[in-house]
């Protein structure tokens, strides 16, 4: 049994069997340890359960655990090729008891499996215990029978676990296996225990005390079991090896690196493959575990451990990229056990390949820098750090690279300069900062970016993390604890929570930690740090400690799907209106979603109810929402859009979602949308329900603005939509079906009698109110009628002035309508009549004669207003003194 998959399941199936839960394994990048860069041990996912933060359903498990070291304490990347057993990835098997058995059932469970399970010779095993653990070595002797001899107890800390300066800590003890005199190497305590005769398996953990601040310790109520076999390490062994890279996995991929590049797997350059096989490893499970590849934090980690995999690549004479085609050997050895590894094949081979490819554009112009720069140097002189910054400044090669790539010839890099030069450049970057034009309260940010380093997002895979807090701000000003009741604004090095930016709102939520509570009401970013805003609820908050943090789930759910809905809404409108539109700002919040873009009219309503369809038949469609990372050139070129008013550095992410039949649009081939964006998203198109458009809208000079709903928000709108079509219908004791033609044939029946109804009162009107007509008068030859209206609207006076006029043949009329209070005026002025008498100036009079001013209009028509109809009769008797005086 040396296949690495037999062996995992064995593991596994063991323990299963012994009434432990089978637990899968978690993601890379720790959730609950704000200190580690990435799961390193079996037992980081189960950190709060040995320390009592957490329970769960069960009290003993089992895992296969991912694991990666090449970054902060835990870094192993300097020594992966050169030596037997370093990997930056490895699998850990463990067992785990929270409080459940002790070592009278763990050192028996471990025995049973690798002499019994996994048929390890008896006489090949040592194990050591710290010297003061009787308890354990006599459990040894009884269980396994082994004698003194090979019972080592060692005083020093290999043999005592401590989790923190504080905290549960234990005795360990570790289990051996000599793989024979040929090999050099002592037993574990003697001089030569580096060597490789004596392999550590597998380690047992007895946690049974908590240590204190004094360093006084007490027993636990309820000791507990971690322990912890590397795969490859047992592997390698049971294999009869004691090189971790002859197992099957990495004879693969090794093999698979050796067809790629046409260079012998196991001759002289075999150190170069091993390079490429464990980092293949490393930099799949990173990408496919949601990690991408950038300059700071865990994606810069990333970054480093594909180029110094490529370095080799390129040592082994390849001219095109390699590592994207080793990727299905990888997951044909560990994707059964990985699914995430399968799904994410595809991001991982362009991620893969887009890296190499750029790297390798400046890969020989930095090696050709090197080369030079070597030349010049003494023998045995360091690099100076004034290159070795250079190298990563201008070409993006990490110190350790260049360290790496100097080794082979026998050098070093003089770090101090490096470290100098990197704190020169700093300098540069705060000044250029400064004058920028940002505001002067924002410099307390840029300090803490300088001290700190920026903020790590996590929140493309999670709602909940663990952060550590790195900066405390409260009414401008950085202080060490804030105190319940007050502002706070928090810093920490990694979050769950999205900053504001792209038209996506911050996320709300809560933040915990030992002490205190605080409700973050925002989060938004400056000089690179999140600004987590809101009020310290209970208790304080403290610089430096640990916090827990959690993103609201129904506020983010609904943010994420009205921004994919905003994607499919960019291309929909695309489709029904032209190549021509494009984004012109939005906003993606918790309760609707709004979208600006260039088009110069109103849409239809066939053209807005297309839109709608269209978009919820991909949302129906469920498609995949994939991510990539690629040059905002490289994204262009492959027809994403980029969004209005957003800043793009050397590298964007990539949203893509929704296919369709090919149609001729060249690289996007059968992608429906894809655009340049940061924010976060649905998985599934199908996780945003259903889309709404509440209506369409004039924003700006040719730019349109729609406002839609999805998800409840839609369903509630349209629930609320179908409540009161049932109520029109019940009103109108109509089928709801029939609701439309009902209606049209009331406003229709309602337009009818309205004219009826204006028509009598106009007659009634002009009849003065008993049926008579006013009385015509003559002012100096001028035939005159002047009229007060009641129950007549100011839209009535045009007509009935054309009908007194015609009714004239030659005179002037000026009428009067009472409209609450005020007055609106019309005059007429028969044509034989106008160059003696204006109906603009008849109105005007009779406006200021109400004490209004103004009207308009011509010579024989011209309406206004007054403000005072009371005094009516007034302004017809400056009319007729007007007209009589001619």
């Amino acid at each position: 049994m040396t296949s690495l998959n037999d062996i995992r399941s064995t593991f596994l199936d063991y323990f299963g069997e012994k009434d432990h839960e089978v637990v899968k394994s978690a993601p890379l990048v720790p959730r609950n340890d704000p200190t580690l860069m990435f799961v390193n041990s079996g037992m980081v996912p189960f950190k709060n359960l040995f320390t009592g933060v957490e329970t769960r359903d069960y009290t003993r498990a089992a895992s296969c655990q991912k694991c990666v070291r090449a970054g902060g304490k835990h870094n192993d990347l300097d020594n992966v090729g050169y030596t037997a057993r370093h990997h930056t990835f490895f699998e850990m098997l463990g067992n785990f008891s929270f409080g459940d058995y002790f070592k009278e059932n763990a050192i028996p469970l471990a025995w049973n499996l690798i002499t019994k399970e996994f048929g390890l010779p008896k006489d090949k095993l040592y194990v050591t215990v710290y010297h003061t653990d009787d308890e354990a070595a006599d459990l040894w002797k009884k269980v396994a029978g082994l004698p003194d001899e090979r019972i080592i107890r060692i005083a020093t800390n290999d043999n005592f676990w401590m989790m923190g300066p504080t905290g549960p800590c234990g005795p360990s003890s570790e289990i051996f296996y000599d793989h024979g005199p040929e090999i050099w190497g002592g037993p574990p305590g003697s001089p030569e225990e580096d060597g490789d005769r004596f392999i550590e398996i597998w380690n047992l953990v007895f946690m049974q005390y908590e240590q204190f601040e004094d360093e006084s310790r007490k027993p636990l109520p309820k000791p507990s079991i971690d322990t912890g076999m590397g795969l490859e390490r047992i592997g390698a062994t049971l294999g009869g090896s004691h090189d971790n890279y002859s197992t099957d996995v990495f004879r693969d991929l090794i093999e698979a690196s050796a067809h790629a590049t046409g260079v012998d797997p196991y001759g002289d350059q075999n150190v170069h493959h091993r390079v490429i096989a464990d980092h293949l490893r490393s930099t799949s499970f990173l990408i496919a575990d949601g990690v991408l590849p950038s300059n700071e934090g865990r994606g810069y980690v990333l970054r480093r451990i594909m180029r110094r995999a490529m370095r080799h690549a390129h040592l082994l004479g390849a001219q095109d990229p390699v590592m994207h085609r080793l990727v299905p050997t990888l997951v044909r050895q560990m994707g059964q056990a990985y699914p995430e590894l399968t799904q994410a094949q595809r991001m991982v081979e362009e991620t893969l390949l887009a890296e190499e490819t750029r790297f390798k554009q400046t890969l020989d112009r930095g090696l050709s820098l090197l080369d030079a720069e070597v030349e010049a140097l003494e023998e045995g002189e360091p690099l100076p750090g004034a290159a070795a910054f250079k190298l990563y400044d201008t070409y993006g090669f990490p110190l350790d690279l260049t360290q790496d790539a100097l080794r082979e010839r026998g050098r070093d890099v003089d770090t101090a300069g490096f470290d100098a030069a990197m704190a020169e450049q700093k300098a540069k970057a705060r000044a250029a900062w400064a004058g920028s034009g940002e505001q002067a309260d924002d410099s307390v940010w840029f300090d803490i970016a300088e001290r700190a380093g920026s903020t790590e997002f996590l929140g493309y895979d999670t709602e909940a993390a663990e952060g550590q807090i790195v900066a405390l701000v409260s009414n401008g000003a950085e202080l060490e604890r804030v105190e319940a009741g007050a502002p706070v604004e928090v810093v920490l090095n990694q979050t769950p929570f999205y900053a504001e930016a792209g038209g996506q709102v911050g996320d709300t939520g809560m933040l915990r930690t030992e002490t205190g509570v605080v409700e973050i009401t925002d989060c938004r970013k400056t000089a690179g740090v999140y600004r987590h805003i809101g009020t310290v609820r209970e208790g304080v908050i403290a610089r430096g400690t640990p916090a827990e943090l959690e993103v609201d789930h129904t506020r983010r759910t609904a943010i994420r799907a009205n921004h994919s809905a905003t994607h499919l809404l960019h291309e929909a409108l695309r489709h029904a209106l032209g190549d021509h539109v494009a984004q012109r700002g939005s906003l993606n919040a918790a309760d609707r979603l709004r979208f600006d873009f260039s088009h110069n009219k109103a849409m239809t309503a066939e053209e807005l109810s297309r839109v709608q369809t269209e978009v919820n038949a991909y949302i129906r469609q469920n498609a995949p929402v994939e991510t990539r990372i690629m040059t905002p050139d490289d994204a262009r070129a492959l027809g994403a859009q980029a969004l209005f008013g957003e800043k793009y550095g050397d590298e964007v992410r990539v949203v893509s979602m929704g296919t369709q039949a090919k149609s001729g649009k060249g690289a996007t081939g059968d992608t429906y949308s894809i655009e340049l964006c940061g924010g976060t998203h649905v998985r599934q198109t199908g996780d945003i329900g259903v889309f709404v458009t509440l209506g369409e809208s004039a924003s700006a000079s040719g730019v349109r603005r729609i406002e839609a709903l999805t998800g409840p928000a839609a369903q509630a709108y349209l629930a609320e939509q179908e409540a009161t079509l049932s109520q029109v219908a019940g009103t109108l004791k109509a089928q709801r079906s029939e609701v439309v033609e009902r209606i049209k044939a009331l406003l229709d029946e309602r337009r009818q009698l309205q004219a009826e109804v204006a028509e009598l009162r106009k007659q009634l009107a002009m009849g003065g109110g008993g049926g008579a007509e006013a009385a015509t008068e003559d002012l100096a030859g001028v035939a005159f009628l002047g009229q007060v209206l009641n129950g007549v609207s100011g839209k009535d006076l045009r007509g009935l002035i054309d009908e007194q006029k015609a009714r004239l043949k030659s005179g002037a009329v000026v009428l009067i309508a009472d409209t609450g209070g005020k007055a609106a005026i019309a005059a007429g002025v028969t044509d034989d009549l106008t160059d003696r008498v204006s109906a603009v100036d008849l109105v005007r009079t009779a406006a200021e004669a109400m004490g209004g001013k103004g009207g308009g209009g011509r010579p024989d028509m011209a309406q206004g207003g007054g403000p005072d109809v009371t005094r009516a009769d007034a302004a017809l008797d400056a009319v007729r003194a007007a007209i009589a005086k001619g």
